[in-house]
């Protein structure tokens, strides 16, 4: 006979109260997102609504623990583990030149045409003319950190 699995429950740290209505209402966006219909979209263009939440989330999170020093490391750490947010994403933020960056895919060079990062990750100061940039992979009009 099988065992029985138990579900345990881990027991969230001292103020996830305090963060979890707003971590809860994202989330609830994301399901709205992820059921919204996709006709008429192009292939990647349905993805980026819920890349912009998922940044919105992990920036939250970041910004509580090393920006406002609101939360513990405990409830940092327990967000990390239990996915509310992304941990790689977060370890880039901290690295200087990498502060606004949007998504990793915009920074992994294997993924684009010529082998370098992608356009959103150039200064708009750099640019050749005035032109509106959108990322093809998660639709950032811009995130390099000189700008």
């Amino acid at each position: 006979m099988p065992k029985i699995k138990t579900s345990r429950t881990k027991k969230a740290p001292k103020g996830w109260d305090h963060i979890e209505p707003t971590l809860s209402e994202l989330q609830i966006k994301l399901r709205d997102v992820e059921n919204e219909p996709i006709e008429g979209k192009r292939k990647p263009e349905v993805l980026w609504p819920i890349y912009k939440i998922h940044h919105q989330m992990s920036r939250y999170i970041y910004d509580l623990y090393y920006k406002k020093k609101e939360i513990s490391r405990e409830l940092y750490e327990f967000c990390l583990r239990e996915k509310w947010a992304d941990a790689a994403l977060i370890a880039k933020w901290k690295k200087g030149g990498y502060e606004k960056l949007c998504c990793l895919q915009c920074i992994q060079k294997g993924d684009s045409a010529f082998g370098k990062g992608c356009i959103c990750r150039v200064p708009k100061a750099q640019m050749e003319e005035e032109k509106v940039v959108e990322c093809v992979k998660c639709g950032c009009k811009g995130c390099a950190s000189g700008d």
